[in-house]
């Protein structure tokens, strides 16, 4: 028989249980709550202690181990432990799962434009600590920003995807960036590190950027970044819209947006707010001298 009432296990990405409105089927509840505990610090792990991590009873485990293990879902070791088994790699690696920062962020980057009516640029960090826009979801406006500069190299310190970024960097990365000086792209810029410095900390609790045509004349945008599996910042997704349509209480609206829209795109990376916490701490600590 299938079972529909809630699993009470351990607390999602999002902070809460995971539970919505309407019939969830348990076992399979349960069975992801058995897959989340394993991760790099724990690629083993025996009964007792999935028992524990999931407030499930050793009984209950053992009998969805059985069914995860014929399913090729996690594997048994010759000491009694589990891991992750072949399934979940073929998954990850049969292209049906995102692997690059444009592919898990395309999908989402179209929800958004459809839901906002504006531009959506995807921008990536590059190995250079430079950013680029790696594609992008036009408005379907008459007035709309369109990217035309795909691919290149663009300054981390100017706007607001770069800001974004820039404000999850490990400190020290950071304030390299600040040290090198800034030359204003437009007259509203922020060139003055110690202004930039202080609107980053802002960024960071709030979760998203803002700039006030800061690299392109006429141009408002907000942007949120986008995490990998290991909380490391490697892009941020934007809205970029007209100046026209972009008053101060649209600012706020499409910035919670953009945020909720860049962390279903880090949920897809394989990013976990744990590891996104622990980028946080790393950028606001005090940079080495």
């Amino acid at each position: 028989m299938t079972e529909t009432r809630e699993a009470h296990g351990p607390r999602t990405e999002d902070g809460g249980h995971g539970k919505k409105p309407g019939a969830r089927v348990q076992s399979i509840d349960r069975a992801v709550a058995i897959l989340r505990c394993f991760d790099a610090q724990r690629p083993e792990i025996g009964i007792s202690e999935l028992a524990r991590r999931t407030g499930l009873s050793t009984s209950t485990v053992h009998r969805l181990l059985v069914s995860m293990v014929d399913n090729q879902l996690v594997r048994q070791s010759s000491d009694r432990r589990y891991s992750l088994g072949p399934l979940v790699m073929q998954l990850g690696r049969n292209g049906g799962i995102p692997t690059t920062l444009r592919d898990a962020a395309l999908p989402v980057a179209r929800m958004a434009r459809d839901e906002a009516g504006e531009t959506v640029g995807i921008h990536e960090l590059l190995p250079s600590g430079h950013r680029a826009v790696i594609d992008q979801v036009e408005s379907r406006q008459e007035l709309r920003r369109t990217y035309t500069e795909l691919g290149v190299p663009l300054p981390i310190v100017h706007g607001a995807p770069g800001k974004a970024m820039l404000a999850f960097l490990p400190a020290e990365r950071r304030e390299w960036w600040l040290a090198q000086g800034i030359d204003p792209a437009t007259p509203t810029t922020i060139a003055d590190p110690d202004q930039l410095r202080a609107q980053l900390a802002e960024i960071r609790e709030r979760g998203w950027a803002y700039s006030d045509a800061e690299r392109t004349p006429g141009i408002r945008a907000v942007a949120a970044p986008v995490f990998d599996h290991t909380g490391t910042v490697v892009g941020a997704l934007g809205f970029s819209v007209p100046t026209v349509r972009m008053e101060r209480p649209r600012v706020q609206e499409l910035g919670e947006r953009i945020k909720s829209f860049s962390w279903e795109v880090s949920k897809m990376l394989g990013a976990t707010t744990e590891a996104v916490a622990q980028a946080r701490e790393r950028a606001s600590a005090p940079a080495p001298h």
